[in-house]
């Protein structure tokens, strides 16, 4: 049967297509390549065989072997190992990034910034009373960042639905001192970043999904967008007349990346994604109408079917727009599917054509050259530390340590943040992120408060060596977020399970400062990392002189060393 290749196939795409099926391998990408099968046919349009059957009778359906491998890597995986590999194979994780820039302080002053450490140098912390805000929707690019010449402000749509009848474009205040020509071009500068900082937070947008004003921006933009995403990640970039989608690379072991319900953000099981991948299997080749009793009994050949694995998956499908119309109860064989296959086709992005096995997958996913690999990172999550990067990667940072960002950061609209540790890029906006600090959750409110303590009793002093990470005791976590629980937990209106059960409050705070990049896990216990210091008051670094009767005032031009007033004059 005829193989069509898909995402990092071994054909390089310079620029989107026009019909949204081909696909390449872009700059410094390997041979981790997606193989789905085309469609044998195409069944003729028709009324979908109702329960009596009629006289038609449906075929079975045909998985994809490349997909059916991939389901059973999954199911044999670890936890940890099988976020690892939906990154890889699937590479819809969203970017990841701080929100709010670090205040201006006299901490480190008259050191250039690349040289002061997040330890001791200026931070972003909010005292606790004002932490306060209303819960958010869904995240996403209401708006690109706001620029002087932006004229006008282009909607990015990153939420649904269209701007109310009273809106009008808003105008900067030099809007009267450009000329058309400039405005022209600023118009396109800010729809370019919009229809980037869209893609890249979502990487599969659909003329009618919940981004749709947002792609026609993309249509618009797709040969520039190509070009800039394989220059800068080696990202193909396909455009169809439909959908848009931007194919991401893996990002490695450990990139705490994970597939959540949509609607609970109940994380994926090993299970659920052996599923996942098998109900992929089983709809790239499927009718367009398609009764759920013949996927229940495909699924049920292959063996037992989890009815909550099912519900998340056909959840997170309906999401991506691969399936509509799925039924409430899914034991109601007589239900239709509507099936989009040319998006089932689109959401494999590395399924094992070539790869080993589940860690060689990974592994070839991954694979770049330095200056690649490094600007990924730096797009995709929160900071990159040169800590954390191999010697050829570390060096093209030191080596390109402002030109590489500052790329980055005008492409994407975010502000680079340098620090003798490595470099974030910060969107102030919080928009381009999947999750935030700053949230009216409990978890997140604890989660910040939390890491603002551990800050305060385990940053190292100036001059100290202990490189990018400080070790954490068990028992201050536990102690810690007693503390904060008892003094903020009723008066803010946190949840009362979570009051209830401190050990769900400190695994799903932990958790979230995990994926945020503030603390790491080792076999000897957690690790708290060097940009937590960004949330945490700023140091002391010149204490004032203790009150108590063993304490010494310090003279000052206007005491004498004796204690008594200084005499002046003659």
């Amino acid at each position: 049967m005829k193989q069509q290749e898909y995402a990092t196939g071994v054909a390089r795409t310079a620029g989107g297509t026009s019909d949204g099926r081909t696909g390449g391998a872009g700059r410094s990408t390997t041979d981790a390549v997606v193989v789905v099968r085309a469609p044998a046919r195409v069944p003729a349009p028709g009324p979908a065989p109702g329960p009596a059957g009629g006289a038609d009778v449906p075929q079975e359906l045909s998985p994809d072997p490349g997909l059916l491998r991939l389901a059973r890597w999954f199911a044999e995986a670890d936890p940890g190992t099988a976020d690892d590999l939906c990154a890889a194979s699937f590479g819809l994780y969203p970017a990841r990034h701080f929100g709010a820039p670090a205040e201006p302080s006299d901490a480190g002053a008259g050191v250039p910034a690349a040289e002061v450490s997040w330890w001791h140098g200026p931070t972003a912390h909010t005292p606790a009373p004002l932490r306060t805000r209303e819960p958010r929707t869904a995240p996403g690019l209401r708006r690109a960042r706001r620029d002087a010449a932006a004229l006008p402000v282009v909607l990015s749509g990153a939420k649904p639905g269209t701007p109310g009848r009273h809106r009008r474009p808003e105008r900067s205040r030099t809007a009267t001192a450009l000329v058309p020509q400039d405005r022209c071009a600023a118009t396109t500068a800010a729809e370019r970043r919009i229809a980037a900082r869209l893609l890249l937070a979502h990487p599969l947008v659909t003329a009618s999904g919940p981004h749709a004003d947002g792609f026609p921006l993309i249509r618009r933009h797709r040969d520039w967008l190509a070009e800039r995403f394989d220059t800068l990640l080696g990202y193909p970039l396909v455009v169809g007349p439909w959908h848009a989608r931007l194919h991401k690379a893996g990002p490695g072991r450990g990139a705490v990346r994970r597939l959540e319900h949509p609607a609970t953000g109940a994380p994926f099981t090993p299970g659920g994604y052996a599923r996942l991948a098998l109900v992929l299997a089983l709809l790239v080749d499927a009718p367009e109408r398609l009764p759920l009793g013949r996927l229940l009994a495909a699924l049920r050949a292959d063996g037992p079917c989890d009815p909550a694995d099912l519900a998340t998956v056909l959840a997170v499908l309906a999401d991506w727009q691969v399936v509509a119309d799925v039924p409430a109860d899914l034991a109601d064989a007589s239900a239709v599917l509507t099936v989009d296959r040319e998006l089932a086709r689109a959401v494999p992005a590395g399924p094992p054509a070539l790869a080993d096995d589940a860690a060689d997958l990974i592994r070839r996913a991954a694979e770049a050259e330095p200056g690649t690999a490094v600007r990924r990172r730096l797009a995709e999550t929160p900071a990159v530390l040169a800590a954390d990067l191999p010697e050829e990667q570390r060096a093209w940072l030191r080596d390109h340590r402002h030109s590489g960002p500052a790329a980055l950061a005008d492409f994407l609209g975010l502000e680079a943040e340098h620090r003798a540790e490595g470099v974030a890029l910060l969107d102030p906006a919080e928009e381009l992120t999947d999750l935030a600090l700053s949230g009216a959750g409990t978890a997140a409110q604890a989660a910040l408060l939390l890491v603002e303590r551990l800050v305060e009793e385990v940053r190292p002093l100036p001059g100290e060596t202990t490189g990018t990470d400080v070790p954490v005791p068990d028992a201050l976590i536990d102690g810690v977020l007693g503390d904060i629980a008892d003094e903020y937990g009723l008066p803010a209106g946190w949840r009362r399970d979570y009051l209830a059960d401190r050990t769900a409050l400190r695994r799903d705070a932990l958790d979230l400062l995990h994926r945020m990049g503030l603390i790491t896990t080792r076999p000897s216990g957690w690790l708290l990392r060097a940009p937590a210091a960004r949330y945490a008051q700023a140091p002391d670094l010149l204490p004032a002189p203790g009150t108590g009767r063993h304490s010494r005032p310090i003279p000052t031009p206007a005491t004498s060393r004796t204690g008594q007033p200084a005499c002046r004059g003659g």
